[in-house]
């Protein structure tokens, strides 16, 4: 429960929201191959395409996105999402969510928290371009619970963004082998016909044994709210954290969860 040991703050205590440059002004040298631009479009579909622009490689620390780092478009499409898409250049109009202090699913679930109310306030301005201001972050309020309870509430909730950046980490790498080897099988210049699938894919063969026989599910729902099992540790953290929050604390994590999977 919320007592006197809580504090409150603002989202930009708790995280630093580092604005992105205009990358058309940082366009790749001569022989400098460059890093792709990453923006609200890439953002989107959570890859830069072949088509993406590209920037300088030396440009600021501060303004290159790494696999794991939390981007935030704060204009036109208000979205939040963990980036996998490789090394990429920050463009404007999109902030790099980092802090020195708290963990990444700490900032990320506050910044989600107060999402729906800077869609609206971009939606206020939409005679332009629909967008928020950096006043908008500080006018957010944090709760912050004391350190041993910051600290319990990560064991169980980090491991699952870092698993979740994981996963996409590995769906990048295997639809890049899978543009490789595609047009090499359809083409026939790799021959497989002699490849023992039945040996190779045995594994598989025991878990849908296993699947048959009822031992485990097929299927792994991500609403946690129906998985007692799965679900327990955000009871947990939803009533240490959220427990002041009169807005259905539990139903917030599993939006929380929901939002990763998709």
């Amino acid at each position: 429960m919320v007592d006197e040991t809580w504090d409150t703050a603002s989202l930009l205590d708790i995280a630093d929201y580092k604005n992105g440059l205009a990358m058309q002004k940082f366009r790749p040298n001569i022989g400098d191959k460059g890093l792709p631009v990453l923006k609200i479009r890439e953002l989107g579909q959570e890859s830069c395409g072949k088509d993406a622009e590209r920037c300088r490689s030396d440009i600021d620390e501060s303004v290159t996105v790494h696999d794991g780092d939390l981007v935030f478009s704060w204009s036109g499409t208000l979205l939040l999402r963990f980036w996998a898409g490789g090394d990429a250049g920050l463009n404007q109009h999109l902030f790099k969510v980092t802090s020195g202090v708290y963990p990444s699913w700490f900032y990320y679930a506050w910044t989600k928290h107060h999402l729906a109310r800077f869609t609206m306030l971009a939606k206020d301005r939409a005679t332009t371009m629909g967008h928020i201001k950096r006043s908008a972050l500080e006018e957010s309020e944090v709760l912050l619970p004391p350190k041993e309870k910051l600290a319990m509430q990560t064991k169980c909730m980090q491991p699952i963004i870092d698993q979740v950046i994981a996963n996409k980490i590995e769906i990048r790498k295997l639809a890049a082998l899978r543009d490789t080897l595609l047009p090499k099988l359809m083409s026939g210049e790799i021959d497989v016909s002699k490849i023992d699938l039945t040996q190779l894919n045995s594994h598989l063969a025991e878990r849908i044994q296993v699947i048959n026989q009822g031992t485990i599910e097929s299927n792994l729902s991500p609403n946690l709210a129906n998985r007692p099992f799965a679900g327990e540790p955000f009871v947990c953290c939803s009533k240490s954290v959220f427990g002041s929050i009169e807005l259905r604390s539990i139903p917030f994590f599993s939006q929380f969860f929901n939002s990763l999977v998709t």
